[in-house]
């Protein structure tokens, strides 16, 4: 089967790069969308032609140029969406919000994927505009990311590594199984209750993941499947696996 060609919007970050890393192996001809003004900064040029070399093709391209998007998208057959909400999730919101319109005008997506979605309220008006498109779509939620929390024992119900995490958002790109789902990623070993940990740091941020138990609390239903199930040749890094490197 002809593997489809992928567009990554925020292909430089913290899980996309991951994104595109996986995709390139997966052999999916990968497009990253880049910013012409990002010559300031050398860390991101030289990882974008190291990407380069790889087999990735460079698309030029703006959140403030709304043709420039649709030239992108009109490349390629899904869309990743990898952009960053951590520190202002308002103005992420309003970037995902201009790509679905862009999506929509480009007409020729069959599946935009957005990893690592939050539990947060707004982030709904992602979704509901996305759904209102009638653009096929695939969201995964990837929960919480090792890097993040391991390192320092905050720990939450489900930890996933971003490399996982990448791995998994790619093999779901052809999947029809995963078309119009969420695709929970809750790898089995890798659940852990509030006892696996008696010091647990009791941030607000954190409250309704670490003490209320949202991750887990709920069944997945038919509108949605769980990745490491889907995927069982993807040998996921354990709890136990990434805490050795700390030994």
């Amino acid at each position: 089967m002809e593997k489809s060609k992928v567009l990554i919007i925020g292909g430089t970050g913290y899980l996309g790069k991951r994104l595109v890393k996986a995709s390139l192996a997966e052999g999916h001809e990968t497009y990253i969308l880049h910013r012409a003004e990002i010559g300031v900064d050398i860390d991101k040029v030289q990882m974008l032609l190291s990407f380069k070399e790889q087999g990735a093709h460079l698309v030029s391209g703006s959140f403030t140029d709304h043709q420039s998007l649709v030239k992108a998208i009109k490349l390629v057959d899904v869309v990743i969406c990898a952009i960053s909400g951590v520190h202002i999730r308002s103005h992420q919101i309003l970037l995902q919000l201009k790509l679905i319109d862009a999506i929509k005008d480009a007409g020729n997506v069959k599946n935009a994927l957005e990893p690592g979605r939050v539990t947060f309220d707004d982030k709904m008006i992602v979704r509901k505009a996305i759904e209102d498109a009638q653009i096929p779509f695939t969201y995964i939620s990837a929960n919480c990311f090792a890097g993040y929390f391991l390192g320092g024992l905050c720990q939450p119900a489900i930890y996933v590594e971003e490399d996982d995490i990448a791995m998994y958002t790619i093999k779901t790109i052809d999947d029809p199984r995963t078309l119009n789902k969420t695709v929970y990623l809750r790898p089995p070993k890798n659940i852990l209750s509030q006892r696996e940990y008696a010091e647990q740091v009791g941030l607000i941020h954190y409250y309704h993941v670490c003490y209320e138990g949202c991750l887990t609390d709920f069944e997945i239903g038919n509108d949605a499947v769980e990745a490491s199930e889907l995927y069982p040749e993807i040998k996921y890094t354990t709890v136990e696996g990434y805490m050795k490197r700390y030994l």
